[in-house]
């Protein structure tokens, strides 16, 4: 009878673990068969490699290629005098929703209107139109959405035209550049580097700086003009609300100017920021200094020079440059001596 009685707790402990086995659990029983996949986020591309070409024209300036900065690993350029490479965007010239850098190092906003033209520089032999695209602003806002999809350069009675096309899924590998010289086509050959200069004007020439949506534009002794196709990214339109749809990506232009002398009497959106009495009235401490007065700088067309403040009575003779002014330097960050610096500074004397 001992021993019975030892073994019937055991047993009941036996019993409660099969029942406790045997009754349906709470939990759900494991997934059997291959694990979900997994979507792969998006590699993002690699940064873009630059150098200086050909190296004969700069013995001191290493021809191993550089890597364009991070915040602008698709659109920069390398800068020979100084063997760095410098983003398109920090220079003088206009980016994204337009964003300029004047001749003075200041950045700031004009947003204009969409499908509308204004003069960006006028000065007495050199005029330079905008096109401007945009959508409705988001909810809330007062303005539309804008960027430069094409310019127009009037110099010495001849029309140049840089634009990039209307395209709905972008790719980088597809060039949406598209460039005329008085109505004819600019007929670029695919691939770096590959050059084009005009027959009806020698000192104009256009080259290729990237295998495509990349071009520069000089007149020798006048202006260099880069130009960068690029589109509005989903997640650029999802984090500023663009609204871009699926049959327009809003291809537009990133532009960045060097004028080699400019009269004192220059003009324009960007083109009074070279004036050597020009007096730069933004509120430094807004995140967004934003120029008003768009009459001013109104056109009826991409190719008129008919703004407010033009200036643009090309001779067609030789030039007195006596009342030039010198073109501010490209430098994409200095420290001047009142210890403000960074990008879009330029120091004064």
């Amino acid at each position: 009878m001992a021993r019975l009685g030892a073994l019937i707790p055991l047993a009941i402990v036996l019993l409660a673990a099969v029942a406790a086995t045997a009754a349906p659990s709470d939990r759900p029983p494991k997934a059997q068969g291959p694990k979900p996949h997994k979507e792969k986020e998006k590699e993002k591309p690699k940064p873009m490699k630059v150098k200086c070409r050909p190296r004969k024209l700069y013995p001191y300036c290493p021809g191993k290629p550089m890597e364009c900065p991070a915040e602008c690993s698709q659109s920069c350029y390398a800068d020979c005098s100084s063997c760095k490479p410098v983003c398109v965007c920090s220079v003088p010239g206009a980016c994204g929703d337009p964003r300029f850098i004047g001749g003075d190092g200041n950045a700031f906003y004009f947003h204009g209107r969409r499908d509308a033209d204004f003069c960006v520089l006028s000065d007495r032999d050199l005029h330079i139109n905008a096109h401007f695209i945009g959508k409705h602003g988001a909810d809330g806002m007062s303005r539309d959405f804008t960027w430069i999809q094409a310019i127009a350069v009037l110099f010495d009675g001849h029309e140049l035209y840089v634009g990039a096309r209307k395209t709905a899924a972008w790719d980088d590998d597809v060039d949406r550049m598209e460039l005329t010289l008085d109505g004819e086509p600019v007929r670029l050959l695919p691939g770096t580097d590959a050059a084009w200069t005009s027959g009806a004007v020698p000192a104009l020439s256009v080259t290729r700086t990237s295998a495509a949506n990349g071009v520069l534009v000089s007149l020798d002794g006048r202006f260099t003009i880069r130009a960068n196709a690029v589109p509005i990214t989903e997640e650029e339109s999802r984090v500023h609300r663009y609204g871009v749809t699926a049959d327009d990506c809003l291809a537009h232009l990133d532009l960045a100017f060097k004028f080699g002398a400019l009269t004192a009497d220059v003009h324009g959106v960007v083109g009074q920021t070279y004036r050597s009495d020009y007096v730069n009235r933004f509120d430094v401490k807004a995140s967004m200094p934003t120029m008003g007065g768009d009459s001013n700088y109104t056109t009826s067309s991409l190719f008129a020079a008919d703004c407010a403040v033009a200036r643009y009575a090309p001779s067609g003779g030789s030039r007195d440059r006596d009342d030039g002014v010198a073109m501010v330097s490209e430098i994409a960050g200095i420290t001047c001596s009142s210890g403000m610096g960074g990008q879009g500074v330029v120091c004064k004397k």
